[in-house]
């Protein structure tokens, strides 16, 4: 029984020893075996900052109204509106009617006048007659003299008379045309105030145009930014629908307003823009260029307010830089601060990303320069 014994317990000491010597072998190769490989976080684009000519602005902002607008007025009284011809919104063209005034009163006097010039011609036949006879019988003495100068006289009144008349006939005959109520330029009807039967009289306001259908951009800068803007520089400005529009600027006002001290500059806008007039807009004045670095868009990320881009080391490992950017144009946005021309950022995707993960490089973004003949600078906060 004692070797029995004996003999089971060394079988279970020898048992343990190898499940020991097991385990250890395990730990040993556990701990020499290279580490697994992290799998990347995210598949992403690479691009670099890229350096360009960006335009330099004044950001500005103010209201869009006509260039010039014109008043139509009557120029005749006590009338009868008989017809409107146009309504708000219509185009017209210089000398179109755009309403008739009752015109029977107008041709009464016309005729009347027409009358009194007939009658005016008739007596100047007669007294030149008379005329004619008392100049050839002057050095008779078949008449008297003082006859002779009645005669003469007779004819140069009538000739006056007839000068007049006529006169009053034209004078009525302008009245008469004036019935016709034509536009003084090309442009659009921006208000009636006409009313269909309404007796009117001299001067009454009966419609307004914008001439020549142009808008221009009236934008208030501070007076310090003055000196910078000249007549012909360019602008670009936004308008409440979210469409953009550039124009010219056409003159800059030579004088501050005394309660803001800003200046006034008007902005000539394209005829066939969408800019109506009544509009308030932003926008910049494009005072000249300078080199600036740029990204895309997409690389930079809004985080807790301030905005960052991830740039990529050399073990594809991303780090988090706040950067200070500035303009914005075509799709770029300039970086001021945060960053060196030489970093690689991430083009696409950072806003999944966090710093200090890994990321597979699968491209590199093309780099592409603002336009700046179509570039619109707006300062980002």
């Amino acid at each position: 029984m004692k070797n029995h014994s004996s003999l089971a317990s060394r079988f279970v000491q020898t048992l343990l020893l190898a499940t020991s010597l097991t385990t250890l072998s395990a730990i040993t190769h556990a701990e020499d075996a290279p580490p697994a490989a992290t799998n990347a976080a995210l598949a992403v684009t690479i691009t670099n900052p890229s350096a360009a000519d960006w335009n330099s602005g004044i950001t500005a902002s103010g209201t869009l109204s006509p260039w010039q607008e014109a008043i139509v007025a009557s120029e005749i009284g006590g009338q009868r509106i008989a017809k409107l011809l146009v309504d708000i919104g219509d185009k017209v063209k210089q000398g179109q009617t755009l309403a008739i005034l009752a015109p029977e009163a107008v041709q009464a006097d016309v005729a009347q006048a027409t009358a009194r010039v007939t009658q005016a011609e008739a007596s100047l036949d007669e007294a030149k007659t008379n005329a004619g006879r008392a100049r050839t019988l002057k050095s008779s003495g078949a008449l008297p003299a003082q006859q002779i100068d009645q005669y003469l006289t007779g004819e140069a009144t009538a000739k006056a008379n007839l000068a007049a008349q006529k006169a009053a006939l034209q004078a009525q005959q302008i009245r008469l045309e004036q019935t016709r109520i034509t536009a003084p330029d090309n442009g659009i009807v921006s208000s009636r105030s006409a009313t269909l039967g309404a007796v009117v009289q001299t001067g009454t306001e009966l419609f307004r145009l914008v001439r020549q259908n142009k808008i221009e951009w009236r934008a208030e800068v501070a007076g310090r930014d003055v000196a910078s803007i000249q007549t012909g520089q360019s602008a670009n400005l936004t308008l409440p629908t979210g469409e953009s529009v550039s124009g010219i600027v056409r003159v800059v006002s030579p004088t501050l307003d005394a309660n803001t001290r800003n200046a006034m500059v008007y902005i000539s806008l394209p005829s066939d823009s969408p800019a109506k007039a009544g509009m308030f807009a932003e926008g910049q004045i494009l005072t000249g260029s300078s080199k600036a670095m740029g990204l895309p868009q997409s690389a930079v990320i809004l985080r807790d307010g301030n905005r960052y881009v991830f740039e990529v080391n050399a073990d594809n490992h991303v780090l988090q830089r706040l950067v200070k950017t500035g303009r914005q144009a075509d799709g770029k946005v300039e970086i001021l601060e945060g960053i060196t021309p030489a970093a690689r950022v991430v083009a696409t995707g950072g806003a999944f990303l966090n710093d200090g993960d890994t990321v597979q490089i699968i491209d590199k973004a093309p780099e592409t320069a603002p336009n700046n003949a179509s570039n619109r600078d707006k300062p980002k906060p």
